[in-house]
């Protein structure tokens, strides 16, 4: 009896083991788990991914240690020496491998659409979508979805902040609904790489609306040629005369549309600019800009880059 109750108690032990010991898998691997699959299926294609050591055994062990909740479809990373316990935790809970797409701040519909086009394992197909619909940010998506639902996601997201965001606008702002917002903002994305310039080169815009002057923004000029890619050399003169519903150089007040998708500060900082007087500024060489309230004050900042520039050899 108590050669039988030792053998008892050892095998229970090993069975232990098995079941929530160091697990096979040397390195991480991926499993995909079928729509609908039984727990057979499933512990098969954990066995050939080598996440466990014998189907049979697993399925086996899962039911009488695993309890009732049934494993949920897609695919899992594995982490190396998971052990089974663990493993079908996994796919109880549902913890599958997520994928990212990132849509930087300022990004282009264009740009967008190449960007969801080129992510591995999404399906299907999309249009362009409309400029300034997205809000730029990292989205997760799994295995296997469309990539329209992971537009419709962008899309919502922008649509949602960009609400929040007009509700909590400040008094006075030179915009007048959340498109002309959005619109605003996409030209503020474009206008600045620092972000603590965002409120400042916000009020200069803000500041030549209200004065009715023209807003002279040469993303809005780059937009029509390149529908927000880079230019990738200098505007033309034909390009900074031409007529049409982007061109802030031509045309009063705001382009007809945004040309890019911006981000969450650039449209915070739309709708609370800085408190300035600033209707000018212009790159101060590095990287950055200098802002002025008058025409004389611009033009000197302008005759400081233009002479930094021709030491630099740039002219």
């Amino acid at each position: 009896m108590l050669i039988l109750l030792l053998l008892a108690v050892a095998g229970g032990f090993t069975v232990l083991q098995m079941w929530g010991g160091v697990g096979p898998a040397r390195s991480n691997v991926t499993v995909l788990i079928p729509e609908g699959a039984s727990m057979t299926r499933a512990a098969a294609e954990l066995e050939k991914a080598g996440a466990i050591t014998s189907a049979q055994r697993f399925v086996l062990l899962a039911r009488v240690f695993g309890g009732s909740t049934p494993i949920k479809a897609g695919e899992y990373r594995v982490p190396a020496h998971l052990s089974q316990s663990d493993v079908l935790a996994m796919l109880q809970g549902g913890n599958t491998l997520q994928r990212f797409v990132m849509i930087p701040e300022g990004t282009p519909s264009i740009l967008v659409y190449e960007a969801l086009m080129k992510a591995p394992q999404l399906s299907g197909d999309i249009a362009v979508p409309a400029e300034g619909s997205v809000l730029p940010d990292s989205y997760a998506y799994n295995r296997g979805d469309t990539r329209q639902s992971v537009l419709d996601h962008m899309q919502k997201a922008m649509v949602n902040y960009l609400a929040k965001a007009w509700q909590n606008r400040k008094p006075g702002t030179a915009v007048t609904s959340p498109r002309d917002a959005l619109i605003l903002a996409s030209i503020i994305e474009k206008e600045t790489a620092k972000p603590e310039e965002r409120r400042m080169v916000a009020s200069v815009y803000s500041n030549r609306l209200k004065r009715n002057m023209k807003l002279d923004a040469d993303p809005t000029i780059i937009y029509p040629v390149t529908k927000g890619k880079p230019l990738g050399r200098r505007i033309l003169r034909s390009e900074r005369d031409a007529v049409n519903d982007y061109n802030t150089y031509t045309k009063q007040g705001l382009p007809i549309g945004p040309i890019a998708n911006p981000g969450r500060a650039a449209i915070d900082a739309a709708l609370d600019p800085a408190q300035s007087n600033a209707i000018f500024f212009v790159a101060d060489g590095s990287g950055g800009s200098v802002f002025a309230d008058t025409i004389e004050q611009h033009n000197a900042n302008v005759a400081k880059w233009y002479a930094l520039r021709r030491a630099r050899g740039e002219m």
